[in-house]
Order: structure tokens, then C-alpha cells, then sequence
């Protein structure tokens, strides 16, 4: 299926990196508040980069060809 919609698929890449970036900050300063420990923080963060980049971008190309709430 190919998904196609208003922004390309550079701008989706490039706003979920730029989201998982914020996210990843956040992930980390939870867990290293909720461990104590910097090395578990960072490999819980470093996990999740990986999964939710994929998951975001999809979610974006599959919300592009949507048209509930778009104006005309």
C-alpha cells in the first residue's frame, strides 16, 4: 500500500526525529530519576529511539492520507 499525502517523506522523517529527540530526553531524565543509575537511563533511552522513530513515522504517513479535519 503506498501511503501518500501532503508532506513528503523527508519532512515526516525529519519531524519524527526531531519529536523522538524530545522524547528521548525525556525517557531519560524519568528513568535516570526513577533508577538512580545513568547507564540504565541511557540504555532504556537508546532502546527506545530505534522503536519509536518507526512507529511515529508510520503513524504520520498513515494519518497523511486521512482526510478527517482537513479544510478544503
Amino acid at each position: 500500500m503506498l501511503l501518500r499525502g501532503t508532506e513528503t517523506h523527508t519532512r515526516s522523517v525529519l519531524k519524527a526525529i526531531s519529536w523522538r529527540t524530545l522524547g528521548t530526553l525525556d525517557t531519560f531524565a524519568i528513568s535516570w530519576f526513577m533508577t538512580g543509575k545513568v547507564w540504565l537511563a541511557s540504555s532504556i533511552a537508546a532502546l527506545e529511539i530505534a522503536t519509536k522513530i518507526v512507529w511515529y513515522y508510520l503513524h504520520e504517513r498513515v494519518w497523511a492520507v486521512i482526510p478527517f479535519g482537513r479544510r478544503v
